[in-house]
């Protein structure tokens, strides 16, 4: 078994670490994920300039081409630093541009991948329901009801991150309530975010402040039948095949935060002064990096091993899921003990320990809540369902 990136993969790593060295350094994010009002609009262009929004979309659609492990290798380099700012390039680049790739008809995807292509189109996704959580289905309250030459959609969503500034919002909505099972009766609609009825509110929150998570409200608003994606009802058949790429995601993420609190940790146990010494004498700070290193290393190769799963088109929804659980565990454990390490100094908003603990804590609850991941794992091996 061969566990190395190929060379072609490793020069893309060394150009990405080195772009996100130069022109994403760790201060800068920290200034950036300060400011919860304004969305980081000059995030977004460096990333544009560079045409990373491409990566994974075919080039006969504008985009760089590449694999799933491809945008998990950007994934990590880039989080390394940016930690949840990551979603400024992957709410586009991953959810939108996956979800269009994926059931998009031809004529959709010469109308829209192109534009994400060249950071010229940002996507949001609306799905989460005031009252739902994880129970997307069985929460489900927005619906789209048939008109002529389209659908009339009412509604609210919850966790809409980046509404204010989108340019189209992934909207699930039910077209169906006679049906025998939650999951039938369901639409994606990929809706233009400046259309009259949509209204968003800014939800205050305790870390990715500056993605500007929203409630969103759908009061009558007018969605054409060319912005439907996929067969209308059968929604969530087409969704099932992007959540393993969701999960693969959150543990390319988390990995790279992982990087981020190591290096950070190593570098002030060798320059910190104690008791007449640098802090890195001490045997227990050794033992807290020796932790943060090992689930650096087993993050990272359940991340690689299920990126390679996908890319062969093989069977990995178990596997993702417990990527999924294990990479945020790890992430927001290693951050903490981060916090640990730097005393005071972690705590405080002038360094990236407390930055990192904040923005992965909330991966343990999505896209998918951990505990909701042991009921599916425990299902897989035989076990009765229990929920």
């Amino acid at each position: 078994m061969d566990f190395e990136l190929t060379e072609e993969q490793m020069a893309f790593r060394d150009v990405i670490r080195r772009w996100v060295n130069a022109e994403a350094p760790k201060d800068w994010m920290r200034e950036l994920e300060k400011d919860e009002e304004n969305y980081p609009l000059a995030l977004w262009d460096k990333i544009a300039e560079q045409g990373f929004f491409g990566i994974g979309i075919p080039e006969e659609w504008g985009g760089l081409g590449g694999d799933v492990m491809m945008q998990m290798i950007f994934a990590r380099e880039f989080s390394r630093t940016a930690g949840g700012l990551l979603w400024v390039w992957g709410l586009t680049s991953f959810g939108g541009a996956k979800t269009i790739g994926q059931v998009g008809t031809d004529e959709q995807k010469g109308r829209w991948l192109p534009a994400m292509a060249e950071g010229k189109l940002r996507v949001s996704l609306s799905m989460t329901e005031p009252d739902g959580g994880t129970d997307v289905l069985g929460a489900m309250k927005t619906v789209a009801v048939k008109t002529d030459g389209g659908w009339i959609l009412n509604g609210a969503k919850m966790w809409t991150t980046g509404a204010k500034v989108a340019d189209r919002l992934l909207v699930l909505a039910r077209t169906d309530k006679n049906v025998e099972k939650k999951h039938q009766g369901l639409t994606m609609f990929f809706v233009d975010a400046k259309t009259p009825g949509i209204t968003s509110s800014l939800l205050p929150k305790l870390g990715m402040r500056a993605m500007g998570s929203c409630e969103v409200h759908y009061e009558d608003v007018f969605v054409p039948d060319e912005d439907v994606l996929g067969e209308p009802g059968k929604a969530w058949y087409s969704i099932l095949p992007t959540l393993n790429n969701e999960r693969i995601m959150v543990g390319a993420q988390c990995l790279g935060a992982i990087d981020g609190v190591l290096e950070d940790a190593v570098r002030y146990m060798q320059e910190r002064k104690a008791f007449g010494k640098t802090i890195g004498h001490f045997q227990i700070l050794q033992h807290y990096v020796a932790d943060i290193a090992t689930w650096q290393q087993t993050t990272e190769l359940l991340l690689y091993y299920v990126s390679w799963l996908q890319s062969q088109g093989k069977e990995c929804g178990v596997q993702a899921n417990m990527l999924k659980m294990v990479a945020t565990e790890n992430a927001v454990a290693a951050a903490d003990l981060g916090i640990q390490i730097l005393g005071g100094m972690g705590y405080s908003a002038e360094t990236d320990m407390q930055r990192y603990w904040r923005d992965h804590r909330v991966l343990r609850m999505t896209p998918i809540s951990n505990e909701m991941v042991r009921n599916s794992i425990a299902e897989s091996l035989g076990l009765p369902r229990s929920f």
